[in-house]
């Protein structure tokens, strides 16, 4: 069972969201609800971007990676949630639980380091529009966004891997709706100080460094918003824009941080809402908060499905 001798059980229970059956099947059509609109707006940003020329520069590049970080993460937490539901049956195997902590970990991480990308990339627009050609290469967008996702992976790997040195020689209920470092860690046997040394060696930097360069990016570009002539419209449609980025930004690390700086000795059931927010509401957020206030983007999306259906209905 498992990895022999690393561990005593071949699957774990996930407790959910809950375990009363009226109240599954509403969480079953809120959330098959809820991924479908995240599929399908951030499937159509991807497209829209890769099929327009025009949306080849690189807030649209950062942007394309985001909705593919999203597609991701999404699929990786609620597509086994919604089968739970459906079938009523909260098992999940050892071998899917250590995949699902991997894909949610380098996705989740994926998407906190795009933020802070994209934050850089308006930083340089705002704040130093004559060097921003230059400065945001094709070349540099690349590897900014290459770098972002080995070192994503590598964290995921890092914590799968000392995850599946452990022991689990109980009855592994987990206490949350998907297979997450802290609950995993509380239903094993063993000795868990290097994980949880690693949670605030590695995962410390991972989450509050992309955060600060988030913060930083925005505060400078508050400030060049501010010294900008009130008259025109300017300010105003600047601030429009960042004050909808933002919100994205704050209730993406806000939830995350309250689950993971703000430790508990059970997992409440706050913690689960606010990992809610991160792994579902916020990818299906992110492509109407970065799409709908750009013009560009509504032309993009709107020549994509005029060329769809059309091609739909020649057939």
């Amino acid at each position: 069972m498992g990895h022999g001798n690393q561990t005593s059980v071949s699957e774990f229970l996930l407790r959910g969201l809950s375990q009363r059956p009226e109240q599954q099947h509403l969480f079953f059509g809120l959330f098959l609800c809820m991924y479908l609109v995240t599929m399908a707006g951030n499937v159509l940003i991807f497209l829209a971007i890769i099929s327009e020329a025009r949306l080849h520069t690189p807030m649209y590049f950062f942007l394309a990676s985001l909705s593919f970080a999203d597609i991701g993460l999404s699929s990786s937490i609620v597509l086994k949630m919604l089968h739970n539901l459906y079938t009523q049956s909260h098992t999940i195997s050892y071998t899917g639980c250590l995949t699902q902590l991997y894909f949610f970990l380098s996705f989740g991480d994926m998407d906190s380091f795009l933020l802070a990308v994209m934050a850089y990339d308006r930083y340089m627009a705002i704040c130093h529009p004559l060097h921003y050609t230059t400065a945001m290469r094709p070349q540099f967008c690349i590897l900014l966004v290459s770098v972002c996702w080995v070192i994503t992976n590598f964290h995921a790997l890092l914590h799968t891997l000392l995850m599946a040195k452990l022991s689990f020689c109980v009855v592994g209920e987990i206490s949350h709706f998907f297979c997450d470092i802290s609950p995993l860690l509380k239903v094993s046997c063993s000795s868990t100080y290097i994980n949880e040394l690693m949670v605030f060696v590695a995962g410390g930097p991972v989450m509050i460094v992309p955060f600060l360069c988030t913060l930083i990016s925005y505060i400078c570009i508050v400030s060049a918003i501010l010294r900008m002539p009130s008259s025109g419209g300017g300010r105003r449609k600047a601030f429009s824009t960042c004050g909808s980025h933002l919100s994205v930004v704050c209730m993406f690390y806000g939830t995350i941080f309250s689950v993971y700086l703000c430790p508990s000795s059970t997992f409440p059931k706050k913690d689960i809402i606010a990992s809610v927010v991160y792994t579902v509401v916020t990818p299906m957020l992110n492509p109407f908060i970065y799409s709908l206030r750009n013009q560009d983007m509504k032309m993009a999306l709107g020549s994509l499905l005029r060329g769809k259906t059309f091609t739909f209905l020649s057939h």
